[in-house]
């Protein structure tokens, strides 16, 4: 009898790969890896020898960055979803399409569980599992990390888990920086990071930037051209979003853009503190936002700010198929509309810098905000809308000093 299959979701790193004898011990699974690619780049070298090597029956590499950058980065661009001010939502976007890819996977192969390597601190676990809730409700969700039946508790213990199995890997003991890259971003957090009290030390933690105060001392110049709110040219070349987003990373790593150091608060409870680079990401929000300005009206721009947070607020616990997402979405992709033009901006030692805006669907009107008289706006109409729009204070002005006046008079 075929024994039952669980998908792994599968990084290449210690504990994922600790997790396929583990599967295979306690559960007697037939375990297929699953890699989803968002962008991490090097670190999918050797993982298909690596998960054979270790047990599993199968592994799947799926390109997505694709996906990724048009239907997850983008609309978080469009809604300027940033979370708690500064997050700009790296991990987070990548969550839902690692989920959904791992529930077609299952369906696939005719599997009956998931097995995920997040921890029961973190917020991933509940992305991941919210994911797969949403997408295939049927589907067993199994989490060691929380697990009775996980007995390890450190890097060392999980090595020797492995040998104990017959696996030797080159995995060092040595402390390092837990990390999360995709395309959009790389996350730290880990050493002195656990420290609010202590500085970055940026020399041995940056891999995408450098820092600000040795970023070169000039000015990098970048044009870029939006359609209906999507990037779609740098500097005079057309390409489409994953390019634009991959060079802007090379633009904004060479000039210190992007390097966030925050205390967030976790969906679960707990402060946590991290350092971001999200340098083509960065560039990226601040252009969009750029041309926004020139485009939305006051009411519309003032509704979709206050959007934009919720959605930023949704995305970062993992609530990314729900109908509420899709509602806020559909009201933000009807204010990209006319969100066309090019933005031009300075990179410069971690700035950017304004170097000028322009678009066809544009509200702002040089006759109209000049100090010059023209015929569209007479100064005298100002006196009867001040009128109006101060009468309340006005008469709640004149309420006091009635009141004001009695008592001075008792």
């Amino acid at each position: 009898m075929a024994k039952e299959k669980v998908i792994l979701a599968y990084s290449g790193g210690l504990d994922t790969t600790t997790i396929i004898p583990w599967l295979k011990e306690n559960y007697d699974f037939d375990v297929i890896c699953v890699c989803i690619d968002c962008g991490q780049e090097e670190e999918l070298s050797g993982l298909q020898e690596r998960a054979k090597y270790c047990g599993a029956s199968k592994l799947y590499i799926l390109d997505v960055i694709d996906e990724f950058c048009d239907e997850y980065i983008v609309p978080c661009v469009q809604a300027h979803a940033v979370y708690e001010n500064k997050y700009l939502l790296g991990t987070s976007m990548a969550r839902p399409l690692i989920a959904k890819k791992l529930v077609e996977i299952a369906r696939q192969e005719g599997a009956t569980t998931i097995c995920h390597g997040a921890t029961g601190k973190g917020n991933d676990q509940i992305r991941f599992e919210l994911g797969i809730k949403a997408l295939a409700p049927d589907l067993k969700i199994i989490a060691p990390w929380r697990s009775d039946k996980w007995k390890m508790d450190s890097r060392e213990s999980e090595i020797e888990y492995c040998k104990a199995h017959g696996i030797d890997l080159p995995f060092s003991t040595d402390s390092s920086y837990s990390r999360d890259r995709n395309l959009w971003h790389i996350s730290h957090e880990g050493l002195e990071l656990e420290d609010p009290a202590l500085a970055p030390n940026y020399d041995h933690l940056l891999v995408l930037s450098v820092s600000p105060q040795k970023a070169p001392d000039k000015v990098t110049h970048v044009t870029m051209t939006f359609e209906a709110g999507v990037p779609t040219s740098l500097n005079g070349e057309k390409m489409k979003v994953s390019d634009i987003i991959r060079k802007l990373n090379v633009l904004g790593g060479e000039n210190g853009i992007g390097i966030i150091d925050i205390v967030e608060n976790r969906v679960v409870g707990m402060k946590s503190r991290g350092v971001y680079e999200t340098p083509g990401g960065t560039i990226l929000m601040e252009a969009h936002q750029q041309l926004e300005e020139l485009i939305l009206d006051r009411d519309t721009y003032e509704v979709k700010d206050e959007i934009g947070h919720k959605f930023a607020s949704l995305v970062y616990e993992g609530k990314w198929f729900t109908p509420l997402r899709e509602a806020e979405q559909a009201f933000i992709e009807t204010t990209q509309k006319y969100v066309t033009g090019e933005v031009k901006f300075g990179l410069y030692k971690g700035n950017i810098i304004k170097e000028g805006t322009t678009s066809p669907y544009s509200l702002y009107n040089e006759v109209l905000s000049s100090f010059k008289t023209g015929d569209m706006y007479d100064h005298h109409d100002a006196e009867g809308f001040i009128n109006l729009f101060g009468l309340s204070l006005k008469v709640r002005a004149l309420k006091k000093l009635e009141v004001e006046s009695k008592s001075n008079v008792n």
